[in-house]
């Protein structure tokens, strides 16, 4: 990597320094001997050589200097300057022009070879961040196809619960619509004439003397019932059960009926088997 920023800088230099020789002797040979227009040319490369080369040492150490800095661009001026003014004194101007820069160029490029000197790493440095930026790469792919994974997961799952949804709709539906129809049904029944002649023929043999009212189950909230007690107490006679339900029936005014009496008898915690509860019922009443 050193190669691809120092050896550029190197032509470059070697090719300005060359040009910059070659003009000063023939722009001044014809007005001194040429050795000293040789000299003069050797001069400004010999001055400009030589700061490149104590920066370099100093860049070598870790270290800059401003002024010798300077004077290196001093001297690539100076040649530029030279080439800029041979160029005006020629014919083909454009020509030398276009080569004038040289100088100039090869200064950027050592200032380019230092820059990448200064943020150069070792191998070991650049071994270690490219694993770092493969880990991290990794860990990104690993993490989006668990995300692809896990959407997958829950769509499969929003489905099934959408069907399993929709298949508990249906049996409700086709429920509710078998309900309706019973419901009717029996609205009809208990509406008919008939059908309350006969209802009512059959409750006064079980219980004379009460008129009968046949309601629909109520299809809404339910009121909870008091649990019965998992020991039996011990059997009531005929004469107390007959005593109790006769006093349950006329804790009220008017009188309770059979079944809001037989409710008050079963949540005060009392047993009774629903034939004796009756047979009481009609000795009271």
């Amino acid at each position: 990597m050193n190669a691809k920023t120092v050896l550029p800088a190197v032509a470059m230099t070697a090719v300005s320094m060359v040009l910059t020789l070659a003009v000063v002797v023939m722009w001044l040979g014809t007005a001194v001997p040429w050795p000293v227009a040789v000299v003069v040319g050797l001069g400004i490369d010999g001055g400009w050589l030589a700061t490149l080369a104590y920066e370099r040492r100093l860049a070598a150490q870790g270290d800059h200097n401003r002024t010798v800095t300077g004077v290196g661009w001093f001297f690539g001026l100076v040649a530029t300057g030279v080439l800029v003014a041979h160029a005006l004194t020629e014919e083909s101007a454009g020509a030398w022009l276009a080569v004038a820069w040289l100088p100039l160029a090869a200064k950027a490029l050592w200032l380019v070879h230092g820059l990448w000197e200064r943020t150069a790493l070792t191998a070991t440095a650049l071994g270690a961040i490219r694993g770092i930026q493969q880990e991290a790469r990794d860990e990104a792919a690993v993490a989006r196809a668990r995300l692809r994974a896990e959407a997958a997961t829950e769509e499969t799952r929003l489905t099934a619960v959408t069907e399993a949804g929709a298949r508990v709709a249906r049996v409700q539906a086709k429920t509710a619509a078998t309900l309706a129809g019973a419901w009717s049904t029996l609205e009809t029944a208990r509406g008919g004439e008939d059908t309350g002649r006969a209802l009512t023929s059959v409750t006064n043999r079980v219980t004379p003397g009460v008129t009968p009212r046949w309601e629909l189950p109520v299809w809404g909230p339910i009121e909870p019932v008091a649990a019965l007690s998992l020991e039996a107490g011990p059997a009531l006679t005929d004469e107390a059960l007959d005593a109790l339900v006769d006093e349950i029936r006329h804790s009220h005014v008017p009188a309770l009926s059979y079944r809001e009496m037989a409710a008050r008898f079963r949540a005060a915690g009392h047993s009774a088997s629903e034939v004796r509860l009756r047979a009481s019922w009609k000795r009271v009443a």
